[in-house]
């Protein structure tokens, strides 16, 4: 998660396959003259945040001759990092030290982002933790009610417990095509990208990270993660739409950051024919690894059978027989009253 979460990521079953630029449809094409603006500008983008500086780098090697582990790299500069920032909350999880089991998944996910690179690690946690102190998500799921009228219906999460009583599947819907008014949606970007940081919030909170611990077993399978699925049931409006691509481009951004390795399958459901510029974008921004957990499937019907662990626990428009996905969790809504009123 990444998570690495993305409001309008999905792509047609043939993009998939890593077709060349040449081959790619006209569509595509359209983007790839876009690829090319936003590889021009990347540098420029970058001098915006401070870069590792030498010493950084430099006390980085030091670290590993001396024999330590990438992990207690990270821990040593912690108390350093969170002064800087002056923030040292990460998914409600107080930063702390190498004794504290929820701080050491916090930080291995940031280094499994990164390749286990240590400096570039601690520049993506430094731009998080900013990120955070500044957006507070946290608060905006807790405090803020959200506009029905342009956000309703649109996001929930669905906790599906396990047999084994320990593991449970958090699963994040994202429904656009119950996007009542394309403008009003996507129009106000600052708008749309607080109330996704809240639904993405509430699915972090599920994951009782806080409270873990157990660690990341170091060559095992990370229990801390979600599946997310993104439904375009009756959607023909996001093709090409500005709103639109600006708000994918920006989510897109933003979560890869903020909530890395978050992510554990991503599945687009009822995905149109022309979509495949979301797709091309999404190479932008997020790693060939990353791209390898998203699942493009034409019929709804068909996640049950891609999600066997869940199978009948899933929604009847997933393929399953459980409760429809409105019995969910979802973020704080204005009330139907005043919506109507204004």
């Amino acid at each position: 998660m990444s998570s690495e979460t993305a409001p309008l990521v999905e792509a047609p079953k043939e993009v998939p396959k890593e077709a060349s630029k040449e081959e790619r449809p006209e569509s595509a094409a359209k983007t790839t003259a876009e690829e090319a603006a936003v590889t021009q500008a990347t540098p420029e983008v970058k001098k915006e945040e401070p870069a590792p500086e030498p010493p950084q780098e430099n006390k980085a090697v030091a670290f590993t001759e001396r024999g330590e582990t990438p992990l207690e790299n990270i821990l040593a500069e912690l108390p350093s990092i969170i002064k800087d920032v002056g923030h040292g909350e990460m998914w409600g999880v107080e930063l702390s030290d190498g004794d504290h089991v929820p701080t050491t998944i916090v930080i291995e996910k940031f280094l499994k982002a990164n390749n286990g690179n240590v400096t570039e690690a601690i520049v993506q946690l430094k731009k998080a933790l900013k990120w955070r102190k500044e957006m507070n998500p946290a608060g905006l799921l807790a405090n803020v009610e959200f506009d029905r009228s342009k956000f309703g219906d649109l996001g929930y999460v669905t906790v599906y417990p396990q047999t084994d009583g320990a593991v449970r599947e958090i699963v994040t819907w994202n429904i656009y095509g119950a996007v009542k008014d394309l403008k009003s949606t996507f129009g106000n970007l600052e708008d749309f990208i607080k109330w996704r940081a809240a639904l993405m919030e509430l699915a972090v909170r599920e994951l009782n990270l806080a409270s873990a611990t157990v660690k990341i077993p170091q060559d095992g399978v990370d229990p801390y993660r979600m599946i997310q699925v993104h439904d375009y049931l009756n959607v023909s409006f996001l093709r090409m739409d500005p709103a639109v691509k600006a708000a994918s481009k920006e989510t897109i951004q933003i979560f890869s950051m903020a909530y890395p390795e978050l992510l554990k399958e991503k599945f687009f459901v009822n995905v149109p024919i022309l979509m495949g510029w979301v797709f091309a974008a999404m190479k932008l921004f997020l790693s060939a690894e990353t791209i390898k957990k998203f699942h493009p499937l034409s019929y709804g019907g068909s996640l049950a059978g891609e999600l066997p662990a869940l199978g009948d626990d899933l929604p009847t428009d997933y393929g399953g027989k459980g409760k429809d996905i409105q019995t969910g969790l979802t973020v704080q809504y204005t009330a139907e009253e005043a919506v109507k009123a204004e």
